[in-house]
């Protein structure tokens, strides 16, 4: 069987949880492209079990400079990022491959299903998407994203997929709080290094309205309990970063 013509590109560390069932789901992909920043788990051992992936060590370099480097060791003309607790439907794995076929695009914003908790969201949930799947020569990421990498595509050729990403890495309230904090750390940090200042209105109201964005016009109600404590985490996210933000003037101001 003739595989599809497009690298993924994934960066790990200690992903061993998911990352057979990430690397199944592209199995049919030309070459898969794997930086490591790391691991001590099972991630190599996986890695190695699989005939079209390659991985190699690269020392953490931030989340946007980390998919750079994957994306530049990628040899093929489109290109496919993925995270090591992401699954790549088979719906979307099929649609992917009639894109390359019709060439008569530059980009996919695909959309996530995110397993919160081990459950999918409900099907009428608002999903959140992003660019992943592009020709590599129309895409660029913004290095100066500390955090929620994004890439930058130089071409109005874009469409939505249909078909999407699984999600399965915020199995544990613990977890997704830990990733939270790192996150809003990293967020805060961004925005004061891009010049911009705390804000008493965003500290006071900026929770409410998060929360409001994601239990309702996202429809995490839908969700029940799950939808209303990833809202809840969420929301709080948002408080983090603008807090950490009024930290950073203040230390700058205390100087």
């Amino acid at each position: 069987m003739m595989k599809i013509p497009c690298s993924v590109y994934i960066i790990t560390l200690n992903c061993g949880e998911w990352l057979q069932q990430t690397l199944t789901s592209v199995k049919e992909f030309d070459e898969v492209i794997i930086l490591d920043s790391g691991s001590i788990d099972n991630t190599y051992s996986i890695a190695q079990s699989f005939e079209n992936v390659k991985i190699s060590h690269q020392d953490w370099l931030g989340y946007a400079r980390q998919k750079s480097a994957a994306l530049a060791e990628c040899h093929n003309e489109w290109v496919l990022n993925l995270d090591g607790d992401e699954v790549l439907s088979a719906e979307l794995a099929d649609e992917i491959a009639q894109f390359i076929e019709r060439n008569s695009g530059d980009a996919l914003i695909v959309p996530f299903n995110d397993a919160f908790l081990g459950v999918p969201n409900h099907k009428l949930t608002k999903k959140h998407a992003k660019v992943r799947f592009f020709r590599k020569d129309k895409g660029v990421y913004d290095l100066s994203n500390e955090a929620h990498e994004n890439v930058i595509i130089s071409s109005e050729l874009v469409s939505r997929a249909k078909h999407d990403i699984l999600h399965y890495g915020e199995n544990t309230i613990h977890f997704t709080v830990e990733k939270s904090n790192q996150y809003s750390t990293l967020k805060a940090q961004e925005k004061f290094n891009k010049g911009k200042k705390p804000n008493i209105l965003k500290l006071i109201f900026v929770m409410q309205v998060t929360f409001f964005k994601s239990y309702i016009i996202r429809r995490n109600f839908l969700n029940g309990k799950r939808g209303f404590i990833g809202s809840m985490i969420n929301s709080f996210y948002a408080f983090s970063k603008e807090a950490k933000l009024f930290e950073l003037y203040l230390k700058k101001n205390n100087k």
